[in-house]
């Protein structure tokens, strides 16, 4: 006699009534046989060794917020109390500085795979229009950040790059008087920065979990930029990608801590150990490093 098929339900007890009501565990077994082109390379993998760098920078940041105070007079030596006081404040803050710097290196090779490959084109055209956002988040995140400790750099830098809105016509100034909160980067100008750079990340999360879900629709394009025609084709996530993606994880973590254990400032700039003093401007006002060609762009348009 053929045995009664059960259902999920009652086969896995508690797991099979949620499973029932939220099915997560069908989601995970759809991700894990989601089938992918057999002749990916590496580049393909930065995509979700981003979603990694997105996630540690949520943690770290979180921890981080717990005991950053953001107030003029107080931003600069909360993070110094971090740094020296908090358990493990050093790992966690050089963690989250130098994570930003990776995190955008990442991006830049996950956009120029997508370049070079024309995973641009039809018709994975949404894929790109979101990534373009999520790009601009991570950027508008990175430079309110930047801001947070009250250095000489973070203080003169809000100040360089919001003046930039006052070349807006007719409307430039008054946007840039909303951005500070007042006639010149203050107190309003932190704290509107501190709840800004909390919660652009989870909207990041929100725009990557849209850019899967526009990628799922037509799949994953290719190297040799021929579109899948058949299963033979491809390969299921789990187990053959997967593991290449747990190599290039290995390999980021690796750079990461070389970077927090031996050269946490190699990526930063001196001037931001000096507290934030308007009276005093730095020689040299620069932004991060991954905002140098946009630098470099203003200075030729300039001129």
């Amino acid at each position: 006699m053929q045995k009664k098929k059960t259902t999920i339900e009652e086969e896995k007890g508690i797991l099979g009534w949620i499973e029932y009501r939220l099915p997560i565990f069908s989601f995970l077994r759809h991700t894990a046989s989601y089938q992918v082109p057999k002749n990916l390379n590496y580049a393909w993998n930065f995509g979700s060794l981003a979603g990694i760098a997105l996630i540690l920078q949520i943690i770290t940041g979180i921890f981080l917020a717990m005991h950053y105070t953001p107030h003029v007079d107080y931003a600069f030596n909360s993070v110094e109390r971090i740094m020296r006081d908090v358990n493990y404040g050093w790992l966690i803050r050089y963690t989250h500085a130098v994570g930003a710097s990776l995190f955008f290196m990442v991006v830049y090779v996950h956009i120029m795979r997508g370049l070079y490959y024309g995973s641009y084109k039809r018709p994975r055209e949404m894929v790109w229009f979101v990534g373009i956002f999520i790009f601009f988040a991570m950027m508008a995140t990175a430079f309110m950040g930047y801001v947070l400790p009250w250095g000489q750099m973070s203080f003169w830098g809000a100040t360089v790059i919001t003046n930039l809105f006052s070349a807006i016509p007719l409307i430039g100034n008054k946007i840039v008087i909303w951005l500070w909160g007042g006639f010149s980067v203050d107190n309003p100008t932190l704290n509107r920065f501190f709840a800004l750079h909390y919660l652009l990340p989870f909207v990041i999360i929100a725009l990557a979990m849209l850019h899967v879900i526009a990628l799922h629709r037509f799949g994953s394009g290719n190297p040799s930029g021929v579109e899948v025609k058949s299963d033979k084709d491809t390969i299921p996530l789990y187990p053959y990608y997967i593991v290449k993606d747990c190599i290039t994880f290995g390999l980021f973590f690796v750079v990461l801590f070389a970077f927090v254990f031996y050269a946490p400032n190699y990526l930063g700039h001196p001037d931001n150990y000096i507290e934030a003093d308007s009276m005093v401007t730095p020689v040299h006002i620069v932004p991060e490093w991954y905002f140098f060609t946009f630098l470099c762009n203003a200075t030729f348009n300039s001129r």
